[in-house]
């Protein structure tokens, strides 16, 4: 559907009746910073450590000066700079044009068509997305949620851990439980089998019986190793098990799939909905969990929460509650937030957790506003 680039193509009165009516209905620019949060805890992961939460910080500011905010996490503080000249040079694709978000979408998916739109492209892009839809909602004075046809509703969610060990995974448990969490994700890949079973167990002693415990793997097991390893696990009754092997690894998936007794979970990695639906297509999950930067932004997250609607498939968030808390309200496979505060130190209202139970903002937009002083102290 998308035009070619210098094709002209005769107006029409609907396309009139659709542009922009004054000067105040167009993106003025796109802002973009780096900072450098600290952690509580250093995220562990069978294949490495993240000390610190590298994000750029989008605002879409428009010709009346409505601003629209996203972040970006990017994982490695070496992909701050990269993403951040992105996000300023495909926002400047963008100027002038509508605060239209699916036309914005459509504008950045042509001009990354021979480019790809995956990696940090992609990247940046959900960025500028995940803001122009918060300016659309404040420029119409609604909540994400509401904008979308939804309405803002408690939400399951889960309090996610890192790789642990056995006395700060087990007093991290302890404070889930006490915050009022009913399930927690924790991640496993310990040198051996053994380590897995003695994690699980320490912290469902220290969660306690009615605790749910979600199991990342984070791709690190061979799909022989997964199948041994989850034929055991079972046992300890995990609520899930996370990508245990390469996450493009789709046939592998089905395979462990077939014979786990445990569902399997994936989709933190897929790069738009096309991927999503390959994997779904292939067997190879029996839940899905997008996250809302890689699979697109909000505009992705909608045709992502059709794809998993086709396929009857439970869909739960990865990362970014204050959006996916809103997403989640209209998707109608919605299972579990994810629930890990990577932006906390530059938010002004940090999301809402209530007994286990995710809130989103009922401002309008997202709700994401800045602490402008905590921003200068953190930047990158």
């Amino acid at each position: 559907m998308d035009q070619l680039v210098g094709t002209k193509v005769a107006a029409t009165p609907a396309a009139n009746d659709m542009a922009p009516k004054t000067a105040d209905d167009v993106i003025a620019r796109i802002e973009a910073r780096a900072v450098i949060l600290p952690l509580r805890y250093p995220l562990k992961t069978a294949n490495g450590v993240i000390g610190a939460s590298p994000l750029v910080l989008v605002d879409l500011v428009t010709a009346k000066g409505v601003r629209g905010r996203a972040y970006i996490f990017t994982f490695m503080p070496q992909a701050l700079e990269a993403t951040k000249l992105l996000v300023d040079q495909l926002g400047a694709l963008v100027a002038q044009a509508p605060v239209s978000p699916l036309e914005i979408d459509r504008r950045l998916s042509h001009a990354l068509r021979l480019l790809g739109r995956t990696g940090i492209a992609a990247m940046a892009a959900a960025g500028i997305d995940m803001a122009a839809w918060d300016a659309f909602c404040v420029a119409h004075e609604a909540p994400l949620a509401v904008m979308l046809g939804g309405s803002i509703r408690p939400l399951p969610a889960y309090d996610s851990q890192g790789m642990d060990g056995l006395a700060l995974g087990g007093e991290r448990a302890d404070e889930a439980r006490r915050k009022g969490f009913r399930a927690l994700k924790t991640k496993l890949g310990y040198a051996t089998l053994q380590e897995d079973v003695d994690i699980l167990r320490a912290l469902r002693r220290a969660g306690g019986d009615e605790m749910d415990i979600m199991v990342d793997y984070n791709q690190k097991l061979s799909v022989p190793e997964a199948d041994r390893r989850l034929a055991i696990l079972a046992d300890e009754g995990p609520y899930w098990i996370e990508e245990p092997t390469l996450q493009e690894d789709y046939a592998g998936h089905a395979r462990i799939r077939a014979s786990s007794r445990v569902p399997i979970q994936m989709g933190e990695n897929w790069f738009g909905c096309h991927e999503m639906s390959k994997a779904l297509a292939a067997g190879a999950t029996d839940l899905v969990m997008p996250d809302v930067m890689k699979i697109g932004g909000v505009s992705g997250w909608l045709r992502a929460a059709a794809a998993a609607e086709q396929y009857g498939a439970p869909m739960s968030s990865h990362l970014f509650p204050e959006v996916s808390a809103h997403l989640l309200c209209v998707t109608p496979t919605a299972h579990w937030l994810e629930y890990m505060d990577l932006a906390g130190p530059v938010l002004a209202g940090p999301p809402v957790i209530r007994d286990g139970q995710a809130i989103a903002c009922s401002e309008p937009g997202t709700g994401l506003r800045w602490d402008e002083d905590a921003i200068a102290r953190y930047s990158a």
